[in-house]
């Protein structure tokens, strides 16, 4: 894989190819969780989407239950939440592993030497920007919220 959006990752609806729609946009891929101390950057996420998309810019989701079980719940469930709870748009995959052998090969490309940043994710709401080209630009910390400044700079850098 040269791109992250050469790779095949299901979307939540249970269609194919999600990240490959994507393609040309800057993206802020997050692993996500409904039930987190975290998930409040949920809200952060969504202005982050609302105020960036007409500049080709999105977030993408992408649920994990993986850290305490915070993300329990089937698809329905998860969309159900982020839906009425945070009034998401933005795109999420079907959940996912992050880390261990079960690891997707998204998160493979993001944490890898030669395409990524190197490392296990360390918790919920891990964050990767993602240039229009699909390679990867910056690792963000869970407790980086979305509207950090550093974050925010990199963004406008990468638009």
């Amino acid at each position: 894989m040269t791109s992250f959006y050469d790779i095949t990752v299901q979307g939540i609806d249970g269609s194919g190819d999600l990240l490959g729609r994507l393609r040309g946009k800057v993206t802020l891929a997050v692993n996500v969780a409904s039930r987190c101390g975290l998930t409040p950057q949920y809200a952060g996420l969504e202005e982050l989407q609302r105020e960036l998309r007409e500049e080709n810019f999105t977030v993408v989701g992408f649920p994990c239950n993986q850290f305490a079980e915070q993300e329990p719940g089937s698809e329905v469930e998860i969309v159900q939440f982020c839906r009425t709870t945070y009034d998401v748009s933005f795109p999420l995959s079907a959940k996912l592993e992050v880390n261990g052998p079960n690891r997707h090969p998204v998160y493979g490309f993001l944490t890898a030497r030669g395409t990524g940043i190197p490392g296990d994710i360390s918790w919920n709401f891990e964050k990767f920007l993602i240039g229009r080209d699909g390679k990867v630009l910056k690792r963000y910390p869970p407790e980086t919220k979305p509207r950090d400044n550093g974050l925010m700079q990199d963004i406008a850098e990468a638009l």
